[in-house]
């Protein structure tokens, strides 16, 4: 009895075992399936040109994400051969809108695009696409300064060296924030919006001031309360005494002495630091246009 009953004990234990470790391989599989899922869904490099290596895009993958963290947007990185149908800027818009990209409800953030002329060739051209937020901070002036740091990568086809360093320009632009007098100009319809902001000094002068003619004008209702008479009341009191006074007038002869001209050239105004749209400055613009999608989008590029 004893020794069926060592048994069972024996048998039980094994199950028991068996199960734990059963349960613990599901686990596991199910965490790697899950953290794979989360892996792929915030996927923002995507090498369709096969420009990076399988290191250069890990590496990219996590500059990437290291920027939208910092910057509370999205940032997209794509490579792709030309469609023969649709431009750069287009391709580059479309990616953006179709895979639904984009942080809040106006869907902020960056897409760059290597758009290739054919498998083999170097050549092809660069796009930067903006969207929501980004527009008013990513000017026509910033995004060619980014193209310029870009292109010291691509001159060597350093694909991958051009993608970090486009990440580290968009978290120092967002770290600047949008600059004074920034407005985005629409080249389809000439229509221009305005940026406005309060610096904080504006904001302390517009409340000091009202706050000090108030002052004045209460300190002025106080004292004609407290029926103090002030030195004009008192000039006025004596006017009934002074009802007889008379005046004397004689002549006064001004000479002039001595008499200078000074002549002083003025500078004609060439209008080259204007730019267009109703003669706002160039270096705050963003030019905006509207994707297939009916989005708004701002960005601009070059070939390489």
């Amino acid at each position: 009895m004893i020794m069926g009953y060592n048994r069972k004990m024996r048998l039980a234990a094994l199950v028991t075992v068996f199960m734990v470790f059963w349960t613990f391989v599901c686990g596991m599989t199910a965490f790697g399936a899950q953290s794979e899922s989360g892996s792929a869904a915030e996927q923002r490099v995507f090498d369709m040109a096969g420009l990076l290596s399988d290191e250069e895009k890990d590496k990219v993958e996590e500059s990437i994400a290291s920027s939208r963290k910092k910057t509370g947007m999205d940032v997209v990185a794509v490579t792709a051969f030309h469609d023969g149908k649709r431009s750069a800027m287009e391709y580059a818009d479309d990616f953006y809108d179709q895979n639904g990209y984009g942080t809040g409800s106006k869907k902020s953030g960056v897409l760059v695009l290597l758009y290739m002329d054919a498998p083999g060739q170097r050549g092809g051209e660069s796009w930067i696409s903006t969207s929501g937020n980004m527009i008013r901070i990513l000017t026509d002036s910033r995004i060619e300064a980014i193209q310029d740091d870009m292109a010291e990568y691509l001159r060597y086809m350093d694909y991958s060296g051009a993608f970090m360093r486009f990440a580290e320009d968009i978290e120092y632009y967002v770290d600047q924030g949008i600059q004074r007098g920034q407005y985005n100009y629409d080249t389809e319809t000439g229509e221009i919006s305005v940026y406005k902001s309060i610096r904080w000094y504006e904001a302390a002068f517009a409340l000091i001031v009202p706050a000090m003619i108030a002052g004045s004008v209460c300190l002025g209702v106080k004292g004609r309360y407290s029926m103090k008479q002030s030195q004009r009341d008192r000039s006025n009191a004596l006017l009934a005494y002074r009802a007889d006074t008379r005046f004397m007038f004689r002549n006064c002869n001004d000479l002039l002495l001595n008499k200078f001209v000074t002549s002083v050239p003025i500078p004609r105004n060439t209008g080259g630091s204007g730019g267009s749209g109703g003669g706002h400055s160039s270096s705050g613009r963003s030019s905006t246009h509207t994707s297939s999608g009916g989005h708004s989008h701002g960005g601009g590029g070059r070939r390489f």
